[in-house]
């Protein structure tokens, strides 16, 4: 691995080694208490984060590491100065970017002109970190992930781009319900489809909710993404259908729901849901950290 821009580049090897080291950091983190010393982490926000940015700015100093956030009142990114000055000047001091961007092409060009490790802490189109902690936690509660049967109720976005691309890679099954006009992006579903041939995965699309059935886990997002500013009524009118609730969780058989935070309870899901004995919302947050970890060892490690 030179970098983390998106689970598609990651092999099933370096995919379940990840998830390993993952396991191994959170059940032992004094045996990697100083494996970042003397390493410096530059963290470059170009959206607001409760998780992301607490999750690895405490995860780097656990590793022992130095981090610096820099948000917009630096500068904006490619305004005041291009993007691949950004990244390197940048990489004349620390060892490794982690960015959370607008555009995805913002990440790339990091990744592009930067002569250090760059994460993508979230773009547009991905959301890997969040990826690896979703799966991390999946594996936590099943010993063959292969055999995982996971469902995303709501719009396809970013997230619902990494769970595909890591269901495929893993082997998993994974269905993908959404309102017409609100699925994952067309390259993505190719790629993943193509990645779950390869890896003996399955990917299903549908509008059905009648086909929503035998689910090990429902996972959901938000209705509307960070900046958006459609009208909520419109919205809700579109996707109470998909709202995630007790009679949707009875009817997938499914005894875990997931979500990747924040979650508008009676909006995309029930409070009876997301704070019931089946959610895995805070195991996921805190997983957050342990699998990001494990990516800044895997790049930066001693």
């Amino acid at each position: 691995m030179d970098h983390l821009l998106s689970i598609k580049d990651l092999s099933q090897e370096q995919l379940k080694e990840l998830l390993s080291l993952a396991k191994k950091i959170k059940a032992n983190p004094a045996e990697y208490r100083h494996a970042l010393d003397g390493k410096s982490v530059v963290m470059l926000f170009e959206k607001p984060s409760l998780r992301t940015r607490v999750s690895f700015d405490i995860g780097i100093n656990k590793l022992g590491g130095h981090c610096l956030y820099l948000d917009q009142q630096n500068g904006a990114l490619g305004k005041r100065e291009p993007v691949s000055d950004f990244a390197a000047n940048i990489s004349c001091w620390a060892d490794a970017i982690v960015a959370r961007t607008f555009l995805h092409s913002t990440i790339e060009t990091l990744a592009e002109h930067g002569s250090v490790p760059v994460i993508n802490a979230l773009s547009d189109l991905y959301h890997p970190c969040q990826g690896l902690a979703d799966f991390l936690t999946l594996s936590e509660q099943f010993d063959d992930v292969s055999q995982v049967k996971l469902a995303y109720v709501g719009d396809g976005n970013n997230v619902t781009h990494s769970l595909m691309y890591g269901a495929a890679i893993l082997g998993a099954t994974m269905t993908v319900l959404c309102p017409l006009g609100h699925f994952p992006d067309g390259q993505v579903v190719v790629e993943a489809q193509a990645l779950a041939a390869k890896y003996g995965g399955k990917l299903i699309l549908t509008s059905d909710v009648e086909q929503l059935t035998e689910q090990d886990a429902i996972y959901t997002d938000t209705w509307i993404s960070m900046g958006d500013d459609t009208d909520l009524s419109e919205i809700k009118a579109k996707f109470q259908p998909y709202q995630v609730n007790k009679t949707m969780m009875k009817q997938a058989g499914a005894n875990y729901f997931m979500h990747c935070l924040p979650a508008y309870r009676e909006v995309e899901v029930t409070a009876e849901v997301v704070d019931g004995e089946g959610s895995l919302i805070l195991q996921q947050a805190e997983n957050r950290m342990h699998a990001q970890n494990a990516v800044l060892v895997t790049l930066l490690g001693q």
